[in-house]
């Protein structure tokens, strides 16, 4: 092989393991930020996994907000009208956080309880998260618990 084809098989094999570099760094960058969502009966039967990140959503049980008087701590629960799961967060809610509506939360599970670090509310009446609408219809509900078919 003469000096110019060594020179350019160098060029070719050093941008393949520079371009492999990249991928493995965007992947890993990826796997990094990628928060699975669960609902509440996910994490009730076990499925959510302990000490990692990922989301939980449902509506939040009227009457289950109980805030700390002296401090930003709160905890609720929420429900997708299958099994309630327990929150404690620290922190300002969102405005529109209220009992009765859907929220989504990115945090962790510990000792049965998710603690999480931010929490999404709806922005309007008729709003509700992407993924607690799926899980409800997935179970035939409305964002109200109501069965989405009659039973007769």
């Amino acid at each position: 092989m003469n000096a110019t084809r060594k020179r350019r098989l160098m060029i070719v094999i050093l941008a393949l393991l520079g371009l492999c570099v990249a991928i493995a760094l965007i992947l890993y960058a990826l796997r990094a930020q990628t928060d699975y969502f669960y609902t509440p009966a996910q994490i009730a039967s076990g499925a959510a996994p302990s000490n990692k990140r990922i989301k939980a959503g449902g509506m939040v049980v009227k009457g289950s907000l109980k805030k700390q008087i002296d401090s930003l701590s709160v905890s609720f629960q929420i429900t997708d009208f299958k099994s309630t799961v327990g929150v404690r967060y620290t922190g300002i809610l969102p405005d529109l956080f209220k009992e009765g509506s859907g929220v989504v939360g990115t945090g962790e599970m510990h000792d049965g309880f998710f603690f999480a670090d931010e929490i999404l509310a709806k922005h309007d009446e008729n709003y509700m998260p992407p993924d607690v609408t799926a899980a409800l219809k997935a179970q035939g509900r409305l964002s109200d618990g109501r069965l989405a078919v009659p039973q007769k």
